[in-house]
């Protein structure tokens, strides 16, 4: 059912929001999409997504702190969240991880380990 195939992805650069979006849905995914941390924040209650791709450097709520309300809502609490930055040091990394994350990939990001990691969600 699409319902379970929901992805939110959120990054405030449109073109990678657009280029993500394409890829997911050439392979069956439904998307939903914000620019900023507070407007993904309202998708994701309002929709529920199974899981969300989410940059960390956003306006009005970084990735980190999204993470961290995603995870403090009961609702939500349990959505596969991958963090794509390009902050690639291995501090931001176990800050991400610690704020909730389940993958923490840098950009460019690779469309194939995204897709393997959502299959694994949506299909296991």
């Amino acid at each position: 059912m699409a319902e379970d195939r929901l992805v939110l992805v959120a990054d405030d650069e449109p073109a990678l929001r657009e280029t993500a979006a394409f890829i997911l849905e050439s392979e069956g995914y439904r998307v939903v999409l914000a620019s900023n941390g507070e407007e993904a924040l309202a998708v994701a209650r309002r929709e529920a997504p199974r899981a969300a791709l989410i940059d960390v450097n956003m306006p009005r709520k970084n990735g980190f702190d999204l993470c961290r309300a995603f995870r403090a809502d009961p609702a939500l609490a349990g959505m596969y969240v991958i963090l794509l930055t390009a902050r690639g040091q291995k501090t931001d990394e176990a800050e991400g991880l610690a704020a909730g994350a389940d993958a923490y990939l840098t950009k460019p990001f690779d469309d194939e380990e995204i897709l393997a990691r959502l299959a694994k969600v949506f299909e296991g």
